[in-house]
């Protein structure tokens, strides 16, 4: 008997579109237009890895859908590049699904933007009670707080004193691609540790030892096959790592350049404390040098 309510049974065969398949992936799993094609093109999958995200079991979900769909192959400007997915759930809540690539600094507040926006999504007449959940969930590529990482983890709004929850409706959660060391009983059980190695897999031959564990994972790794065959989604993907080396490229840049200017800093206060050692005032050395 299956233990895991969010895993299907190990399938063990691959299908033929998956066998000839060898060495690196064409387009990395990480890459967020594609999560955004799979998610699009395959609602079994986007069911999948919703019920191992929120611990649920598959009957528990009547119904799932894109909200605000794109255009799969079509270019996209620098405002679609927050390929952020909207998701309903059993028509009673909000999910705002994304995978974040590159640390900018910025995801807790981004995510409670997306969360803010999401809950807001009121129909008019309606009442506060009626208010349908929003759920903002961040699969990142990064640590979001060095001091205390996790796997997967879930946030709420609560007293500081009491630990009272203030509503259940309004949620944040995280999911660490880089800590699947840190992924507890629960979180294996659901398989998201498993759904972590999907998006790590670098090569088919990782991306079909995962493929034959599960059906899920599975029709996820056929979905990616299909996908990066086709010549406008790749290019898309192709677009999507492009911005990911440029904006790396600025990080590294930057940090090049402040460690530069904090070496010429502590010399420069080398030399004034020298200046001083041997009792020479350096504003006035500085005047006398006018």
């Amino acid at each position: 008997m299956n233990k895991n309510p969010s895993l299907s049974p190990k399938t063990g065969i691959l299908p033929k579109s998956l066998e000839s398949l060898t060495g690196p992936v064409p387009v990395h799993m990480c890459n967020d237009y594609l999560f955004r094609a799979m998610m699009q093109q395959d609602p079994h999958v986007l069911k999948a890895l919703v019920c191992s995200l929120l611990y649920l079991e598959p009957q528990e979900v009547t119904g799932i859908s894109i909200l605000n769909p794109i255009e799969l192959g079509e270019a996209i400007d620098e405002k679609t590049y927050m390929l952020d997915t909207l998701v309903s759930l059993n028509g009673r809540a909000h999910l705002n699904l994304e995978l974040q690539v590159i640390n900018e600094g910025d995801w807790p507040e981004r995510s409670l933007c997306y969360l803010g926006r999401t809950f807001s999504t009121m129909n008019r007449g309606e009442n506060y009670l009626d208010a349908r959940p929003a759920i903002q969930i961040g699969i990142l590529k990064f640590t979001l707080f060095e001091g205390n990482p996790e796997f997967f983890s879930n946030y709420y709004m609560i007293n500081e004193k009491t630990h009272q929850i203030y509503s259940r409706k309004f949620r944040l959660c995280v999911l660490d691609l880089t800590q699947i060391q840190l992924a507890t009983k629960q979180d294996r059980e659901h398989g998201l540790d498993k759904w972590a190695a999907l998006f790590n897999a670098a090569t088919w031959e990782e991306l079909k030892m995962l493929a034959r564990e599960d059906e899920n994972l599975q029709n996820a790794v056929c979905t990616v096959a299909r996908l990066t065959k086709e010549e406008k989604i790749r290019l898309q993907c192709e677009a999507r790592e492009d911005y990911y080396r440029r904006t790396a490229g600025r990080e590294r840049l930057l940090k090049e350049t402040t460690a530069k200017l904090g070496q010429t800093t502590a010399k420069l206060e080398q030399a004034l404390e020298l200046l001083r050692a041997h009792g020479i005032d350096p504003s006035k050395a500085a005047e006398d040098q006018m």
